[in-house]
Order: structure tokens, then sequence, then C-alpha cells
């Protein structure tokens, strides 16, 4: 039983980058509010209960979007009502609401992926493209916990050689500044001390072979091209205009027919399918709990 952050990092990477490529780029307000409860329904079924601190943060900025809008922008004939002499309208409000909605449900599709796709999953798109690219995001990602472990060292060392007695922000400025020259001096060192060892050890006398964890299944390959069929369709729906909603001067949708409809209805089986891939998991894990 596979759930979908088992998947091959090349059919979640295709599936990111789809979901967020029509919601940035698709402001009709069935899609972005689709976007936002699919992404809020996905991260409930894999986190539960925990991170509520993320919910409440997308929560206020999401209030703190819908209301920015109409107080800044009054364009619209619907005028709600006036605050201190500016008309705050219906259509600066909605359009502020559908920009909070698209822009939060991006944020938790985004804070998914940082829980789904791990540095070795990266590592391994970036070494099927580029070894080289590869191997600096490698050393850049193993170089960042490292310069942070450096740092507190040499801080700690300052503080032990009584370099940090006087209590003011000029003897603290001087002593940051102390830190980061004896940091910056320690990363160049380091730095040559890797590519000497990387040099003695062969590095670039050759074609370097590559190491995959992952396999593409047919599994991979069936979800990969589906994400890819329900994409272009709602490119296809986007792209002439089928899925187009005008908030100035007026709200008005620019058209709406069959393509419209099978544009969100691909949207939505889109953005459903890891849920769906979750849940069955889920389902088919407790039947077989159940009969032991």
């Amino acid at each position: 039983m596979r759930t979908f952050s088992d998947l091959n990092p090349i059919t979640l990477a295709v599936w990111f980058l789809s979901v967020a490529g029509i919601c940035m780029f698709c402001n009709f307000p069935v899609v972005t509010g689709l976007s936002l409860m699919a992404a809020v329904v996905f991260f409930l079924v894999r986190n539960k209960t925990a991170h509520r601190k993320t919910h409440l943060f997308f929560a206020v900025l999401f209030l703190v979007l819908a209301l920015v809008n109409p107080l800044m922008s009054h364009n619209g004939v619907t005028v709600l009502f006036v605050l201190n002499h500016n008309p705050v309208t219906l259509e600066a409000t909605l359009y502020g609401l559908n920009s909070a909605v698209m822009i939060v449900g991006v944020l938790y599709w985004f804070r998914s992926m940082t829980q789904i796709m791990t540095s070795e999953k990266l590592l391994y798109l970036t070494g099927a493209l580029s070894p080289k690219l590869s191997l600096v995001l490698s050393m850049s990602l193993r170089f960042v916990p490292l310069f942070a472990r450096q740092s507190e060292k040499i801080g700690q060392s300052q503080k032990a050689l009584g370099l940090y007695k006087e209590d003011n922000a000029l003897d603290t400025i001087r002593g940051k500044l102390r830190e980061f020259s004896v940091l910056i001096t320690w990363a160049l060192e380091n730095g040559i001390i890797t590519a000497d060892s990387m040099e003695s050890r062969g590095y670039g006398i050759g074609r370097r072979s590559q190491f995959r964890t992952f396999r593409f299944t047919r599994i991979d390959a069936l979800l990969t091209l589906l994400t890819l069929a329900l994409t272009g369709l709602c490119a296809a729906a986007i792209g002439t205009g089928a899925l187009t909603f005008g908030f100035y001067p007026a709200l008005c949708i620019e058209r709406w027919d069959s393509l419209s409809i099978a544009g969100i209805l691909a949207f939505a089986a889109l953005v459903l399918l890891p849920t769906i891939i979750e849940l069955e998991v889920n389902l088919r894990w407790r039947f077989l709990t159940s009969r032991i």
C-alpha cells in the first residue's frame, strides 16, 4: 500500500507544479475555492490535529488579505458603504476575498509539499536533470545546518574568552562582526578542504553514476499521465477564456459552456486526487487490521 507521499518524486513534482500553476493563473472563484478546500482537507488528513499554529497563521493571513483590497482599492460600481470618505465596493471586497482564497490555498499546497518533498527526493529530481546541480544542492543543504552549528560554537568561544563583558549595543555589534569574520574564514578553509578531498577521490575525471532509491512503477506512470491529462483540460479551459471571471467594473462571467464545466470537474478531480489516495490507503489498512 502506497500513500501519496510514497509515490515517485517525478509524479509528485508534476502534480504539485500543475496544481500550483493552475491556482496562480486562474482567478475563477470556483477554482480558487476548490483549491483551498482540497488543500485544507489534504493537510488535515495527513497531519490530523497537529500544526495548529499553521492553521492560525493562515487564518490571520486570510483575514488580512481579504480586508486589504477593499480598503485600498475603491474600484467597482456597487458601493456597500463609505468609510472615511472612501467608498467600499462589493467588487473590491469580493476580489480581495477571492485573492485571499487563492493565496492561502497555494500556501497550504506548498506547506504540504515541504512535508512530502524531502531533500532526498529533491536530490533525486535534480540528479536526473544534472548531476552537478544535484551535487551543489546536496552540499548547500549540508552546509546550512553546519554553518549554524559552527556559528554557535564560535559565539560560545567568544564568550568564554570574555569578549562580551560590556553590555551595550556597540560591543554586541563588534562581537557579531568578529563572529561573522571567523565563520567566513572557516567556510573558505572548509571549502578548500572539500575540493581537495573530492579531487583526490577522482571527481571530475569521468562520468558520474547515480544511486537511485526510487522506482518509477506503473502506478506512478498512470498517475503522471492522469495528472497531465487533467492539467491539459484545465489549461485548455483557461486558455480559451472558459474559466475567466471579471470583477471590475462589475461582476461578470465572460463565458460559461461545456468546456467551463469540464475544466472545473477536471480541476476538482486533480486537487482531490491525493486525498482520495490517502483515504483509500487508510480504509484498506483499517480493514486489513480488523481481520487480524
